[in-house]
């Protein structure tokens, strides 16, 4: 028996409260899942994607993310090196590339989360579709690790997350 790593910890609590906002609240949609183990960087992910209940307007995506040197120190308890791993939120929806459109998603998601950095957004689109819209990607990352102690900081997590897909919705 081995214990479980901090990724595999807040992997575990991350699931349960987002399949509890699908199979039980039915607040949300769980639209995509992957849990992967990258053997070259020795570097584990899971994403969770989901959209809020009948809705395919605005799909957000948790990372969780343990890299190498996270996993290392925590395992070889090197000190002053506190057990962590790194969790970035992704929002993709689709735009009109309308002037305007990144500054009100910019506002929006400042709003909910008081980030200390601006979310990074994306805008592609494949040459010669007619409809012209843009995939939107706009990505949260919190520039800190978090560990075990923030678990109980999930459900609010997932509160503001609900707050942003709704309001994603309404731009």
């Amino acid at each position: 028996m081995f214990d479980p790593t901090v990724f595999e910890n807040v992997k575990v609590a991350l699931e349960n409260a987002l399949y509890d906002l699908d199979n039980i609240d039915r607040a949300v949609d769980i639209v995509g899942r992957k849990d992967m183990l990258d053997m070259a960087v020795l570097s584990r992910e899971l994403s969770l994607s989901c959209r809020l209940s009948g809705s395919e307007a605005v799909t957000a995506e948790l990372l969780l993310h343990a890299s190498l040197r996270e996993l290392a120190a925590e395992l070889l308890e090197q000190p002053g090196a506190a057990p962590t791993c790194r969790l970035t939120l992704r929002f993709h929806l689709w735009s009109d590339g309308a002037s305007g459109f990144c500054e009100a998603v910019e506002r929006c998601l400042l709003g909910i989360w008081q980030t200390p950095a601006p979310p990074a957004q994306t805008l592609s689109r494949v040459y010669g579709e007619a409809d012209g819209r843009y995939r939107h990607t706009a990505e949260l990352d919190f520039g800190r690790g978090i560990g075990e102690e923030q678990i109980e900081d999930l459900p609010e997590l997932l509160d503001h997350l609900m707050l942003s897909l709704t309001e994603l919705e309404r731009l």
